[in-house]
């Protein structure tokens, strides 16, 4: 499936060449950009950015769920865009030697995690919990964090550690491309928000609710307090057992994405026991925080996903008035493919740099920022942090925005304080996320 998104809010129209291309790498070294891209006017790109779902938005089998992600194909993206400006040359398009989203400069600068990233998560685990193996994860992990400048996550040196939904490290699930794409995305990201924690990535054997919950329960009987989960189906009278069986883990902080068919809710997102990230577009801005978010929404099947659960109870932290049973979501971070952020990824496709986008993208930078907040609490639902925080400086309330059409307003469009889409806000920081 292919689809376009209206151009950024800002930094519209083609930006034409201006002194040399040496002055340029300078200005793009200088910037935090890594590497620049070399353009001429002739290799102008189109600037509306084009865009698939990644294989594993496919269930292979009746009743499996789904990830949570799409992969740029064309196009300016709003990373581009800010090097563009920065810059003073027209940028190519996007091709896999160079990275064409948000670094984790970029990211931890948005939500002001900078300081954080740099001195917090030292003996934190995140896990990322995924369908199928990854047999790249590994190395395509090294290649990002090299570029990056991030100290090594490997097997050897402790820090990473890949396992199947029973534990074990030589008998893997069967490889798959599709959520390979997956898989690298929620290791970048971790990774890019909090780059002295451990991952453990828990592979599941299929996509099926009983071995993602299997894998689920895994990571957390591994140690990991934080838990990070991008796929999702549709709401059903059985989600209230897989609460219990798989996500009710108090002390451990659980983040799932909210879904990116727009407005509708989606379990495991509204389990009452999680925090369901929804997704943004994120560009920069002349405002005093530097950047500005509102809701994920390209069209009316495509952006964050947000509503009202049929089934699951409302747990008692959460006070909106318009939904008597669990509200998603909780809090939010960047989505919108069109303001993506960079991965590299080599199984099953070209192997270099990629740019997705997804609400697969906010639930691990959210677990990330939890992990940077240090332990949960023993006993507490980590879910229920940035309702204590609520209409503070600690997050960026998002006030712009609709995700579809919806009886009760802020179940989909974007509100002062509360909504559906984009929760409390996005991270200031990392105070919301403490307990």
């Amino acid at each position: 499936m292919r689809t376009t998104t209206p151009n950024s809010p800002s930094h519209r129209g083609v930006w034409r060449r201006v002194g040399t291309a040496a002055a340029a790498t300078a200005a793009l070294l200088l910037s935090g950009f890594g590497t620049a891209v070399q353009a001429d006017a002739a290799t102008t790109a189109s600037t509306k950015v084009t865009y698939v779902s990644t294989p594993c938005a496919t269930p292979k089998h009746k009743g499996d769920l789904t990830c949570k992600s799409y992969r740029v194909t064309g196009g300016l993206t709003a990373f581009q865009k800010m090097q563009a400006k920065k810059t003073g040359i027209t940028p190519k398009a996007a091709d896999a030697s160079t990275p064409s989203g948000y670094s984790p400069t970029n990211l931890r600068a948005a939500y002001g995690l900078t300081s954080a990233a740099a001195s917090n998560g030292s003996g934190e685990t995140i896990a990322i919990v995924d369908a199928y193996n990854d047999p790249n994860a590994e190395a395509d992990l090294a290649t990002y964090r090299s570029y990056y400048g991030l100290s090594a996550c490997t097997t050897a040196n402790g820090c990473f550690k890949k396992v199947s939904q029973t534990g074990s490290t030589t008998s893997l699930p069967s490889s798959d491309s599709g959520w390979a794409e997956e898989i690298s995305l929620d290791l970048d990201m971790a990774s890019a928000i909090c780059p002295n924690c451990k991952i453990t990535l828990v592979e599941a054997s299929s996509a099926s609710y009983a071995n993602l919950g299997t894998a689920e329960n895994e990571a957390v009987t591994l140690g990991a307090k934080f838990v990070s989960n991008s796929y999702g189906g549709s709401e059903s009278s059985s989600q209230t057992s897989y609460d219990t069986s798989y996500y009710n883990h108090p002390g451990v902080a659980i983040t799932v994405s909210a879904g990116d068919s727009a407005y509708g809710a989606e379990y495991p997102a509204t389990s009452r026991y999680v925090t369901a990230v929804g997704g943004t577009a994120l560009s920069t801005s002349s405002n005093s925080r530097g950047w500005t978010e509102s809701v994920w929404r390209t069209s009316s099947t495509e952006g964050t996903g947000s509503g009202c659960s049929a089934y699951d109870a409302k747990p008692s932290w959460q006070t909106d008035t318009g939904c008597t049973k669990r509200m998603e979501s909780d809090v939010s971070a960047v989505a919108d493919p069109a303001t993506g952020v960079a991965v590299y990824d080599s199984y099953g496709v070209t192997a270099g740099w990629y740019t997705f986008g997804g609400t697969s993208v906010s639930a691990p930078i959210i677990a990330g920022v939890y992990a940077l907040a240090g332990n949960p609490v023993s006993g507490t639902y980590p879910a229920q942090y940035p309702y204590d925080y609520a209409g503070t400086s600690s997050l960026n309330d998002v006030t712009s925005g609709y995700n579809g059409s919806c009886s009760t307003a802020y179940f989909c469009t974007a509100e002062t304080g509360y909504d559906g889409p984009t929760g409390w806000g996005t991270p200031e920081g990392i105070a919301a996320f403490a307990n």
